[in-house]
Parts: structure tokens; sequence; C-alpha cells
């Protein structure tokens, strides 16, 4: 299901749970949702469509895959770079702190743990829908 897209700061500011696999029915939303904005946005956090728990969907360049990470952390960045980003969740863009690189490690949707690299502007995209869930705003 589609859902509409919450702009709310207190709630936007709120660390996110941890998923579990009584929760993923968020998935599916979440998934819905990142497709019917797909012009315009490249990522998703859950909390970005009101459901506070750690999971964010991205939709890499030149793929039609949808990558959906459950309960990501990022455990190692280098190559820090200033930018200015947009969010779906707030008007107009700010200078944020982006990284090169990442390492991040996370469960898929059949719950199965990966530790992946990305780089370059996937990197980035990760990069600020993780904040999300840690409740950090650009």
């Amino acid at each position: 299901m589609v859902r509409e897209l919450v702009k709310d700061q207190f709630f936007l500011r709120l660390k996110s749970e941890p998923m579990t696999k009584d929760d993923m029915a968020v998935v599916e939303d979440l998934k819905d949702t990142l497709r019917a904005y797909s012009d315009e946005c490249v990522g998703m956090s859950a909390n970005m469509i009101g459901v506070n728990k750690a999971v964010i969907a991205i939709q890499p360049e030149n793929s039609d895959e949808m990558v959906v990470m459950i309960n990501p952390k990022i455990i190692k960045k280098s190559g820090a770079y200033e930018t200015e980003e947009g969010c779906m969740c707030l008007d107009g863009e700010r200078k944020t702190t982006r990284h090169r690189n990442i390492t991040i490690e996370y469960h898929d949707e059949e719950f199965k743990k990966h530790i992946k690299l990305y780089s370059g502007y996937i990197a980035e995209i990760i990069e600020h829908e993780c904040d999300h869930l840690e409740g950090i705003i650009i």
C-alpha cells in the first residue's frame, strides 16, 4: 500500500526501533511507496511513511531491483566530503557531510545477514536513509 509521506519533524527525529519478522508488512508498504515516488526519490526509510522501524529501501541507478535493508548499521566510513541534499520530507536542500565509501551490515527480506561495501552516489543514499533511522535529519 502506498503511504503518505510524514513531514512531522518530531516523529522524524525519533530513533527507529529494530525490525523483527513480525514487522514485515511494512516492507511492502515501503517498497510500494518508493515505487510511487520513483521519479523524485531513490531511497526511503520506514519512518518517512510513519512506521518507526529500522528498515530502508533503495533503488540503485540503472537497476530494476529494489534493495531492502533491515536493521542496517554502517560499520565503516571513509572519504568524507561536503554536499547538499534534498529530502522528500523536507523543503529545499541542506548542506551535509557524506562519505565516498561505506561498509554496511544489514539483513535482507529473508533475514539473511549481509556485509557490503558501497561507493559513490549509492553510498550517499544509504547514509542519508540510515541517518533517518537514527533520527538525524539533514
